[in-house]
């Protein structure tokens, strides 16, 4: 952690901070206020709720590949309007935002963008900071190849250790299944949800076509009740002319709230939103899987599902440090609700009901 850390040399972080122009320092906030007006603070993007009321002149993004890209879409228009600015530092993780930042910046007059790999980067006294023995000591105690090229060689290609979709993914693009998907009129659009209360909230929006399943658009919010997502579907429908048919939630929509004794599903049916409940799956794994079993048929905008595209790229294995080992259950972080969503709608597929939402056709 910046905040505690330390060097190599055992220098403090904090300690480039010259002591005579720090005011105070409030170790809750993990703020400093300096003498001439101007403060530092470190704030986790883990809550984007927690940055809106900050009004920066210059942000650092430390290892932003891992990060909810949303906290960067929020901060942009403040820095802005202050003229401020903004570093992005980080290790690839795949071809997920971090990618997309640099490759849609990198012949950008605007901007700086440079890739660092072990071979590039030197002590002061010119001597690697990490040596081709140390790569090959790291490969014979058996460092994977892929997280070799992603460390060392900061690679965009290699696949993201951990991350569940790598594969199916790269398989996607490889094949021409990600780009402009537009949505057909002739067919009916579905939706496919991740509920959430303190969490963020998430809809997949799909058409079928035969065995194709077109993803057209994306949904993601936090903070707000059911009214809210309600009325974006039907925003949504009378922008682009659709008749939504099925709309599928998973299991927990049946738990009863203790403010109101009444399940979201039936608060869902007095607005008039009629929820499919899916199967509840008694391992993660078997939704993950089924979400695999999926993917060859998964065709999907890459405009209107940008941030869908992006979690499902970081949707990942949390990694145990002390046993070296990937753990069975995935991080819970901001890139796992539109993987619950996607799993919803890998675990309704083939389910047939017919019923259309009123006040939506």
């Amino acid at each position: 952690m910046i905040w505690a850390g330390i060097d190599r040399d055992g220098f403090p972080y904090l300690g480039h901070f010259p002591r005579e122009l720090i005011i105070k320092k409030y170790e809750t906030e993990l703020k400093i206020e300096m003498a001439h007006g101007s403060s530092f603070q470190l704030v986790g993007t883990d809550n984007i709720d927690s940055i809106m009321g900050t009004n920066p002149i210059g942000c650092v993004f430390s290892e932003y590949s891992l990060q909810n890209p949303l906290a960067w879409d929020y901060i942009r228009p403040i820095l802005r309007e202050n003229g401020g600015w903004a570093v992005f530092i980080y290790t690839p993780r795949g071809k997920n935002h971090g990618w997309d930042l640099y490759d849609t910046n990198r012949d950008n007059p605007d901007w700086y963008c440079e890739v660092l790999t072990v071979k590039d980067t030197k002590r002061p006294d010119g001597i690697p900071v990490i040596t081709q023995e140390d790569i090959e000591a790291d490969r014979r105690e058996g460092m994977s190849e892929d997280l070799i090229e992603q460390e060392y060689y900061c690679s965009f290609e290699a696949a993201y250790p951990g991350a569940y979709y790598s594969k199916e993914l790269r398989d996607a693009r490889e094949s021409g299944r990600i780009g402009v998907v537009p949505h057909t009129s002739m067919l009916t659009v579905n939706t496919a949800w991740d509920l959430g209360i303190d969490d963020s909230m998430s809809i997949w929006f799909y058409q079928l076509a035969g065995k194709e399943v077109r993803l057209v658009d994306y949904y993601e919010n936090s903070g707000e009740g059911l009214a809210h997502y309600r009325d974006i579907l039907k925003q949504k429908a009378d922008a682009n002319g659709w008749a939504y048919k099925f709309h599928y939630a998973p299991h927990d929509i049946k738990v009863r709230e203790l403010g109101t004794g009444k399940s979201r599903l039936e608060s869902a049916m007095e607005m008039g939103l009629k929820f499919e409940v899916v199967t509840k799956i008694d391992q993660k794994e078997d939704g993950i899987e089924a979400v695999r079993k999926l993917f060859p048929h998964l065709w999907i905008d890459s405009g209107k599902c940008r941030h869908g595209i992006h979690a499902l790229s970081s949707f990942r294995k949390a990694y145990n440090e002390v046993n070296k080992v990937f753990s069975t259950r995935p991080v819970h972080d901001w890139a796992i609700h539109a993987a619950d969503a996607l799993q919803t709608l890998a675990l309704s597929y083939g389910v047939e009901t017919q019923w259309l939402l009123p006040g939506l056709r």
